[in-house]
């Protein structure tokens, strides 16, 4: 093992640390606190980068280090770097916790890290825990203490519930084949994955990747959780931890071969009635971050429709996707953040006039809307595509006919935030936004990546493919 391969860990780790020592300090300085942030989260993703090509295995086999959890850490970090640029104004954070709410968004991210590499049970179980206590404290950090500890308790419950049933699933999985590595599990699972014990193991061990991703029945803390946390740990919650659900939902749906037939059919139920309930859902939704949880849930379907093809160009276009999602979600939070400055929720209606305060964010939240939508020529739209063709090989038409009914839903949704910040007028005129030079360059920058990322995806097509094969 080639210690320099682990190194996004050890920085992830040793920025985790360095806040936590600086917790223990009287002094404190915002300001300082987050350029630290910006450049430890940066160091962070460029170790990422640098080793992407990296293999092998560490700790007993236990963890893997292979072009697909390599992938998945530099979106984790891109993801990390992206949060940190904006909370330079935390203002729903009370500043005496700012330095602990740095300390959990490394913790969580190197949990993250550590979730996509597992290769044991074990793994698996504990950087899923430790990813999942993180984000529970910090959506109660939030200012607004009744909010925030309702939101927090509500997704304490529903993830202790699913990490229940999870640990039951691996211990049932354990059980019928002796087996608690991953790469073990590929070798043996295929060949006894018709036991219904096998199957209700394997379903009730992805319940815990499915509480991460918000998929029906595990979604219902995600609109509670959106709404009482601060906005820029709904962010995180919307793209980091995303982007980690689905690597490991991969990884450990690859394992199971061909899957079986009870796997897909169970996987198409879970699709069908996500994509179907986060749209419909959505539509009633009057609060931005309760309507960008809806849409979560929806996409969780959308990802589900890759995952459950279980052949090489699902899993890369479920990679894809993690992609698309982490870009999209991000823009659109940006843009809530920056309009909600004194750090409350935003009502649609308030984006009234957006397009006149500010008309890069308008332009950022329609690109994102769009792509969210799966507008051409978009990421999202390429996304989509996709996953709708590696369902379409295995024969699944009902299922992707139905999952374009539902773009067609949540197009509507959609459309009414966009037309709130482009058609409508404000009840009083409210003065310019104010956005920092770097934000407006950044919302530039990810309006042009959303748009050559859907004209030109070949490069990270090419990379998902790859990672994909990795599984395999």
């Amino acid at each position: 093992m080639n210690w320099m391969s682990f190194a996004p860990e050890l920085i992830t780790l040793t920025s985790a640390l360095w806040f936590l020592l600086l917790s223990m300090t009287a002094r404190s300085d915002p300001k300082r606190e987050h350029v630290a942030a910006l450049v430890l989260s940066a160091l962070g993703l460029a170790a990422c980068l640098a080793s992407v090509g990296a293999e092998g295995y560490c700790f007993a086999g236990a963890y893997k280090v292979d072009l697909f959890s390599q992938v998945f850490k530099v979106l984790l970090a891109a993801g990390l770097f992206l949060i940190v640029t904006l909370c330079g104004e935390l203002s729903d954070i009370e500043e005496r916790n700012r330095r602990e709410f740095y300390v959990l968004l490394f913790v969580c991210t190197l949990a993250m890290m550590l979730l996509v590499g597992a290769n044991h049970f074990l793994v698996v179980f504990i950087s899923l825990e430790l990813s999942s206590y993180s984000l529970y404290v910090l959506v109660a950090l939030r200012r607004d203490r009744g909010l925030g500890l309702e939101a927090g308790i509500k997704y304490f419950l529903v993830g202790i519930f699913a990490s229940g049933v999870m640990i039951f699933g691996l211990a049932l999985l354990y059980g019928a084949s002796g087996i608690a590595a991953l790469d073990g599990m590929a070798r043996v699972l295929p060949g006894i994955i018709h036991q219904p014990a096998v199957v209700i193991g394997l379903l009730l061990t992805l319940s815990g990747f499915f509480f991460k991703l918000a998929v029906f029945p595990f979604h219902f803390w995600a609109p509670d959780a959106y709404q009482g946390a601060a906005n820029q740990v709904s962010a995180y919650i919307a793209t980091a931890s995303k982007v980690a659900a689905i690597g490991v939902l991969v990884r450990v749906i690859a394992s199971a071969g061909d899957g079986g037939t009870y796997l897909v059919h169970v996987l198409a139920v879970l699709s069908v009635v996500s994509m179907t309930v986060g749209n419909l859902a959505a539509i009633a939704q009057q609060d931005l971050k309760r309507l960008l949880a809806y849409s979560t849930v929806a996409h969780a379907g959308y990802v589900l429709i890759g995952v459950l093809s279980m052949n090489p160009a699902g899993y890369s276009a479920a990679v894809f996707y993690a992609f698309a999602l982490l870009v999209m979600k991000f823009t659109a939070f940006l843009v809530l953040v920056e309009v909600a400055s004194d750090g409350g929720n935003l009502r649609v209606e308030e984006l009234a006039g957006l397009h006149r305060r500010s008309p890069i964010l308008a332009l950022a939240l329609m690109v994102s809307l769009f792509s969210l939508a799966g507008i051409p020529p978009t990421v999202g739209f390429t996304g989509k595509f996709l996953v709708f063709v590696a369902a379409m090989g295995e024969g699944h038409f009902t299922l992707v006919l139905i999952a374009m009914i539902n773009v067609v839903i949540s197009l509507y949704y959609y459309l009414l935030v966009i037309k709130a910040a482009y058609l409508l007028e404000p009840r009083q005129e409210l003065p310019a936004l104010r956005v920092s030079p770097p934000l407006k360059l950044l919302s530039g920058v990810l309006v042009i990546a959303m748009v050559a990322a859907g004209f030109f995806p070949n490069q990270i097509i090419r990379v998902a493919e790859s990672a994909a094969k990795a599984l395999l």
